[in-house]
């Protein structure tokens, strides 16, 4: 067997020790990707069935306080305006699926039952992986547990700090705005379109004077929702910047809006560019059920120039109908689906696994770094509480289920009318146009 670097005992940071490995480090290939061409795997329209908030100090909140509402920004506005009193959140420590668990562990009190699904993770993770059949320069690292029959995945913390530290050298080039002042100004975007009430609601005093606002992305409202690619079935937390009007009382799709920025198009170099981000936009959106986003376009020195109002369906075929063929919707589905087979075959029993790709690998690996336990990936407050909920309930009934489609140009998307963490059954269209 191979000898593989493990964590020490607790935590699966960034103390290792040298172990040998339970088991064979198993790889799934991307390469050849033709074998993913064709007709999307089936999907299971994504629907929200909790929600949470992180407020102004990012504390936790199980309820819809951090929600915001879009309205058109000024154009001409200066992004970098304000960025020396920018109240940045510090990512330093990790978080886990503390928050997103958390949540869950509300919704099943509320409902007196366990929600039954393949997979539970971020968003964020979800994304890296249907990305990863056309993103083969970027890496990543992750780390999984297997409890009660459900996959738990979380971002490996150390590998994603390495990385930001990377990228933050690379973008430091005399002449050429810093990673931060860039970062920044996709924050400055979201101050400058969000409303704290619906725009009927708030004085034009307050609209006119965003551009004046203090930046702080310590504020988010974050979504769960129960979708599915393929056989496989999964509960995604995450954040939502916006929505278009309100969220209907009748339960009907909820009109949220995703906001990006992208530097003005000036040559084929940067509409490549933009091609291969939309793959991402539209990713994100994807997989939340968000049905529009938005692009602040901005010059190279942070003036915004325009707005772009993009329908998530369209995304995938208007790249393949104009773009420079960089990338394929049904094929990140196909990728995706495949891909999630692959690990619920391969994640089996006890321990903490990783999965790795590195940068410009043709495959991706799962290999197991714990023998037993599931490292801080699960806290021991939701596993405790399901624990007693088994005690208490004999069989776990699944959360109903997002009905299944099986063509990509006609998943649903999310909506609902409730409040705090009740259980929601959603209606409505989520045309890809694939």
């Amino acid at each position: 067997m191979p000898v593989i670097l493990k964590r020490a005992a607790t935590s699966t940071g960034s103390l290792w020790c040298t172990a040998r490995s339970i088991s064979m480090s198993k790889t799934f290939d991307i390469q050849p990707i033709g074998r993913f061409v064709g007709q999307s795997a089936a999907i299971k329209r994504p629907k929200e069935i909790a929600y949470f908030s992180y407020d102004d100090k990012h504390q936790f909140r199980l309820d819809d306080s951090s929600i915001r509402y879009y309205y058109p920004p000024t154009i001409g506005a200066d992004l970098s305006r304000g960025f020396d009193t920018f109240e940045k959140l510090d990512d330093a420590a990790d978080d886990h699926l503390d928050s997103l668990l958390k949540t869950i562990m509300a919704l099943e009190k509320e409902i007196d039952k366990r929600v039954e699904t393949d997979v539970i993770t971020w968003r964020g993770m979800m994304t890296k992986i249907m990305g990863a059949i056309f993103s083969d320069r970027d890496g990543f690292e992750m780390n999984a547990t297997l409890f009660q029959r459900t996959i738990f995945i979380e971002e490996n913390h150390e590998y994603k700090r390495q990385s930001q530290a990377r990228q933050s050298r690379q973008f430091s080039q005399p002449g050429r705005p810093s990673q931060d002042m860039m970062s920044f100004w996709g924050y400055k975007f979201e101050t400058l379109c969000l409303l704290p009430r619906p725009w009927d609601e708030t004085p034009r005093e307050y609209i006119e004077n965003r551009e004046n606002e203090i930046v702080n992305n310590h504020a988010q409202y974050c979504s769960v929702v129960t979708t599915g690619i393929g056989s496989t079935t999964m509960i995604l937390g995450g954040e939502v910047d916006a929505l278009w009007d309100s969220k209907p009382v009748d339960g009907g799709p909820i009109k949220w809006v995703e906001l990006k920025t992208s530097a003005e198009i000036r040559h084929d170099g940067d509409l490549m560019n933009l091609e291969r981000k939309l793959m991402k936009f539209w990713i994100q959106s994807f997989l939340l059920g968000v049905p529009k986003i938005i692009v602040g376009f901005r010059t190279q020195d942070g003036y915004l120039k325009r707005v772009e109002e993009m329908d998530t369906a369209s995304i995938p075929s208007t790249v393949k109908r104009r773009g420079k063929g960089t990338w394929d919707g049904n094929m990140c589905i196909n990728f995706a689906a495949s891909l999630l087979d692959f690990l619920r075959a391969t994640i089996k029993g006890d321990g903490v696994w990783r999965i790795r790709r590195k940068e410009r690998s043709p495959a991706i690996e799962v290999f197991r770094i714990e023998e037993a336990g599931h490292g801080d990936i699960i806290s021991d407050e939701f596993i405790n509480w399901r624990i007693k909920l088994a005690l208490d309930v004999p069989l776990p009934s699944p959360v109903a289920e997002p009905e299944p489609e099986h063509e990509l140009g006609s998943a649903a998307s999310s909506g609902n009318g409730t409040t705090g963490t009740q259980a929601v059954v959603s209606t409505g269209a989520y045309v890809l146009g694939l």
